[in-house]
């Protein structure tokens, strides 16, 4: 077992990977926030599923779920469609056009990180790839806990920071490759959110009191 002092340098390292996805973060468009993207993600690793499924994956409750959903299909990324096991239910598909938009933001966040690590050996580069894997695998235990759906997410930097309980969509991303966007990202703005709505409800009521 390695020393205690290399678990807290690791912990260190670890939590500065924030930096590495908040520079794929800046990388989406206007258009597609981390949210959107997170749910683009998951339906094109997952397949079609029901609402309630995507919640579990982005580990938040029904009501951030939905808006998210509200904005792809607005966007004509995801479509819905009647559940045949279920007809008070639907299904989310992913359409022509979200696998556009989802192959635009895997292009992006791979020419990021084929740039900063140009001077790379392949060989590093491949070895980078196998440690972060094995690390995410050792939290495999942890992950049935972690996907329980919350009304007020953890909050992480950036579209999925290091010690996140992250979903599928965002676990390894700087590793594989994927598109940028996550779950962990829509907690972070859920929780801004929140923060503000609370502070302008303080506001409210001083000036009520004053009054």
């Amino acid at each position: 077992m390695a020393a205690r002092s290399q678990y807290e340098e690791l912990t260190r390292q670890v939590s500065a990977v924030g930096v590495v996805k908040r520079a794929i973060a800046r990388l989406l468009p206007a258009e597609c926030p981390g949210g959107a993207a997170a749910v683009l993600a998951l339906l094109d690793r997952h397949g079609d599923m029901r609402l309630s499924r995507l919640a579990e994956l982005l580990a938040v409750d029904m009501s951030v779920t939905s808006r998210h959903v509200a904005h792809v299909v607005e966007q004509g990324w995801v479509e819905r469609s009647p559940d045949p096991g279920d007809r008070r239910s639907r299904i989310l598909r992913l359409t022509p056009a979200g696998r556009e938009v989802l192959d635009d933001l895997k292009q992006r966040a791979t020419d990021l990180l084929a740039d900063r690590l140009r001077e790379w050996p392949d060989d590093d580069v491949g070895q980078l790839v196998t440690l972060l894997t094995r690390l995410r695998a050792s939290f495999g235990d942890v992950r049935a806990a972690q996907l329980q759906p919350r009304s007020s997410p953890a909050a992480v930097a950036g579209p999925g920071a290091a010690a996140a309980p992250a979903d599928d969509a965002a676990d390894g991303r700087a590793a594989s490759g994927s598109p940028p966007g996550s779950a962990p990202e829509a907690h972070r703005q859920q929780r801004q959110q929140q923060q503000q709505q609370q502070q302008q409800q303080q506001q409210k009521t001083k000036t009520t009191t004053h009054t």
